[in-house]
């Protein structure tokens, strides 16, 4: 028994200090592990501060990255706005209008892809691209790339220059697209534009008309000296709105205006000039393909000299230079060759004018109108890129009845050539040709259409058209960006031996013309972008049909300012 008692209490002795041990050894090992522990819990506690904080500026550059992402397509979108702007201005520069000042001129084009596809042109826009859309000029015709042009020996310093330039040239334009603009009647955009245009000249010899002469006329007082003489006539205004797409096309439209439609019944009425009506149209531009309708330009014979000394009347009108302001519907159809070659096919009809001079208060037909149809008329032009310009080369005809009463009726007609070629990188040559019958009311034999055997009321005259051939050519010198000199030269030749047929014709005309020529030169010089200088000299002789020429001379200074 008491055997077995003290076993029982040596197992109770060992239980009790084996839980002892065990308990001392767990309260250890939690001594042990609470510092391990409290570190694990601030390690994790400062990684989330850190993905907190790192998450924050992922946020951030997101952010940012979305506002760099807007600006770029932003900038993208302006300069291509920009881009079009600036092939829609170098379009019209050409002369849209087939007037010389449009050259110079802020031209407003419809902000469409497209270029005024009635000239040649250079970009996707109107002057070209895919050439028969405006776009910029094709690589083939691009600048040279960075290595050719070290080739070439151009200087860093030159680089830099041109690229201040075109930075100056973008804030320019900059500036100009964040200005007020024009509001009109609708939500449609509308712009005003135009040149004010001083001109003085010293005229030695007779001349039909003081401000812009075409021909020399016999002198009104023997011994005459000449005369000097100024007047802003010449300035022209021009309105110009951009519409809605319609069918796929856009839409525009202008209407141009000078002060040269006479004088007012005044005193010093020769400085108070009457608006006058130029042109005015309205545009649907589909890619390719062209719809315009209203008053123009002859559009078979679209090239005219460069000049600010005669803008009321094309330069070389009356001296071998067709030319009309026209009520006419023609459509134009632009075909690309290749990345920079075109073709353009133009066709439409117009109002057959022949000259006549209306009476004051009321409309009755012309010859050409009273015979009942319009006139036709074609072009087709050839244009491919030479030397970061154009190269063109086009054809035109021109058909028109006329009925003079009493059933005489004439065929007017013309077949012209116009040709434009650069030389090189300053010398460009221009010019013109035509050869036609009864198209005095298009400015050809020196504005005579018709010949006739007697007075015109006598049902017994003879009528028919007077033959004629003229042209013209120019040579522009353009070193430099802002200045060019001209020199131009025009003939037109009414033929003499039909004259002769028909002294008659005199008595209709006053007196018969068989020659006149005009050669002129010019400097012009863009003292800024919107302001021009220009000195003209301009020699005028006029052959009557019998007798000595008639001679005049002029010298012409002009300062226009561009808006």
């Amino acid at each position: 028994m008491q055997c077995n008692r003290s076993t029982r209490l040596l197992i109770w002795a060992l239980a009790v200090s084996g839980f002892s041990l065990v308990s001392s050894l767990a309260v250890r090992s939690q001594d042990v592990a609470s510092p391990a522990s409290a570190d694990s819990a601030a390690d994790v506690k400062s990684l989330a501060a850190s993905v907190l904080q790192l998450q924050s500026q992922i946020q951030m550059l997101n952010s940012q990255m979305s506002e760099l992402r807007a600006a770029q397509q932003q900038a993208v979108r302006d300069s291509q706005e920009l881009r079009a702007e600036l092939n829609r201005t170098r379009e019209q520069l050409m002369g849209k209008n087939g007037e010389a000042y449009a050259a110079y001129a802020p031209v407003v084009a419809p902000p469409v892809t497209q270029p005024s596809p009635t000239q040649p042109s250079p970009p996707q826009p109107s002057a070209t691209q895919s050439y028969g859309n405006p776009q910029p000029p094709a690589p083939s015709d691009a600048a040279p790339s960075s290595t050719a042009t070290q080739g070439e020996g151009t200087s860093l310093d030159a680089r830099i220059a041109q690229l201040e330039g075109d930075v100056s040239l973008m804030n320019d334009k900059l500036t100009e697209q964040s200005q007020t603009k024009v509001e009109s009647g609708s939500k449609y955009r509308v712009r005003f534009s135009g040149i004010i245009l001083l001109n003085t000249e010293i005229t030695r010899g007779s001349v039909d008309n003081l401000d812009f002469p075409q021909i020399a006329t016999p002198p009104t007082t023997p011994g005459t000296s000449g005369a000097f003489s100024g007047s802003l006539r010449q300035s022209q205004l021009g309105v110009e709105a951009f519409g809605p797409d319609i069918a796929g096309a856009r839409t525009s439209a202008n209407v141009t205006f000078d002060f040269a439609g006479g004088f007012p019944n005044a005193p010093n009425g020769v400085a108070f000039g009457v608006v006058r009506l130029r042109t005015g149209d309205i545009r649907l531009d589909w890619q390719n393909t062209s719809l315009v309708v209203g008053q123009d330009p002859l559009f078979f014979a679209p090239l005219t000299p460069t000049t600010l000394a005669s803008l009321a009347t094309p330069a070389l009108a009356y001296s071998g230079n067709l030319w009309s302001w026209t009520p006419q519907i023609r459509i134009e159809h632009r075909i690309a060759l290749s990345d920079n070659s075109r073709l353009v096919m133009q066709a439409g009809i117009l109002d057959s004018l022949t000259g006549d001079i209306p009476p004051n208060y009321y409309r009755t037909p012309t010859a050409g109108e009273q015979s009942g149809q319009p006139a036709y008329a074609a072009h087709l032009s050839w244009a491919r890129k030479m030397f970061g310009r154009e190269l063109a080369i086009g054809f035109g005809g021109y058909y028109g009845r006329q009925n003079w009463g009493f059933g005489r009726n004439v065929d007017g007609w013309a077949g012209t050539t116009d040709v434009t070629v650069p030389l090189g990188a300053y010398f460009d040559v221009t010019g013109e040709l035509y050869r036609g019958r009864a198209v005095g009311g298009l400015g050809g034999a020196i504005g005579q259409t018709i010949l006739l055997s007697g007075p015109i009321a006598d049902p017994a005259t003879e009528i028919q058209g007077l033959d004629s051939l003229g042209g013209w050519v120019q040579l522009k010198y353009k070193p430099v960006a802002n200045f060019e000199i001209n020199f131009a030269y025009g003939q037109d030749n009414p033929f003499a031996g039909e004259l002769r047929m028909y002294p008659a014709s005199a008595n209709y005309y006053g007196y018969l013309l068989s020659r006149n020529q005009s050669p002129f030169v010019n400097f012009i010089y863009r003292v800024r972008s919107d302001v021009l200088f220009s000195v003209e000299y301009r020699r005028l002789q006029t052959y009557p049909l019998y007798g000595n020429s008639y001679i005049a001379n002029q010298t012409t200074m002009s300062l226009g300012y561009l808006f």
